[in-house]
């Protein structure tokens, strides 16, 4: 068991040399493919090596705890995301005005101006939406990238823990308010939670439960994001304790993992996109409450 923690751990190490050759090697691309593919063939190989049954959910339940149960992991992904984030847009995300963007630039400057003026500009208009844009920019990069280095073989989903969702969610929260205070005053900040036109006698029910909906909503985005990105999982390690079960006999389910995985890819853009969206039109609620 020693020596399946053991190649465990190392296949820890490969899934965090990959990211150190995606961000400093001239052959990154085809790099980060082949380390990828080797952490991602070897575990279930690993596990379906095991001597017995007993042995091989051992295993697995070692390698789901590494993958979403451990956080002192998240640390780890919070310093790669910042990492990865600074290179790309410091080094690699050059603007000229008078080029037009290539690279880089030409893939990310879409998706920047996407959440600038169909988010934020949309939601809390364009003066107050240009002054949050790069919070909200922020956000989404920082989510992105969590959830897909949640997608990288031995690595850890932060996203899929209810406590960094909650954090996210609590920035939202701090936003929100100091939003509704900046914009609208002490007194106007209270008045948001009382409708317009409402009768006096109803005002003593309807306000304590629109201020209670002040931190539904961030409540709200935290379990929609951590239960998405921990779905997706929970469905790959179900995959993965068939297999184990059923050793050789199960490995057509290879396939279906395989799909599952490629749907994830998916979902960590959208969830991303999702928080962010839903994010900007709360904040835009408290700054602009008559509309």
């Amino acid at each position: 068991m020693n020596s399946q923690k053991h190649l465990v751990h190392e296949h820890s190490k490969l899934g965090l040399a990959s990211i150190s050759f995606f961000c400093f090697s001239k052959k990154r691309n085809f790099l980060i493919i082949v380390c990828s593919l080797l952490s991602a063939l070897g575990q279930p190989l690993i596990l379906m090596a095991a001597q017995d049954s007993a042995a091989g959910e051992e295993a697995l339940q070692e390698f789901i705890f590494h993958h979403i149960g451990d956080t002192s992991l998240y640390q780890a992904m919070f310093i790669t995301a910042f990492i990865i984030l600074t290179l790309v847009f410091v080094l690699l995300f050059k603007k000229n005005p008078r080029k037009a963007p290539s690279g880089i630039t030409n893939l990310l400057e879409p998706v920047v101006i996407f959440i600038r003026d169909d988010i934020c500009i949309q939601y809390l208009g364009k003066k107050e939406g240009l002054r949050f844009a790069p919070f909200f920019l922020t956000l989404f990069f920082f989510i992105l990238t969590l959830n897909l280095l949640g997608l990288i073989p031995m690595l850890a989903t932060a996203t899929s823990n209810v406590n960094v969702t909650g954090a996210l969610a609590s920035m939202v929260l701090v936003a929100m308010i100091l939003g509704g205070f900046f914009f609208n005053g002490f007194i106007g900040f209270f008045k948001i939670f009382i409708p317009g036109g409402l009768p006096i006698a109803v005002i003593p029910i309807i306000f304590p439960l629109e201020f209670i909906g002040l931190v539904v909503k961030p409540f709200a985005l935290t379990i929609r994001l951590f239960a998405n990105m921990m779905a997706g999982h929970i469905i790959i390690f179900a995959i993965l304790g068939i297999i184990v079960s059923f050793r050789w006999a199960a490995t057509p389910l290879l396939g279906l993992g395989v799909f599952i995985y490629l749907l994830e890819v998916l979902v960590a853009f959208l969830q991303a996109y999702i928080f962010v969206m839903l994010s900007a039109l709360f904040v835009g609620e408290m700054l602009h409450p008559s509309h």
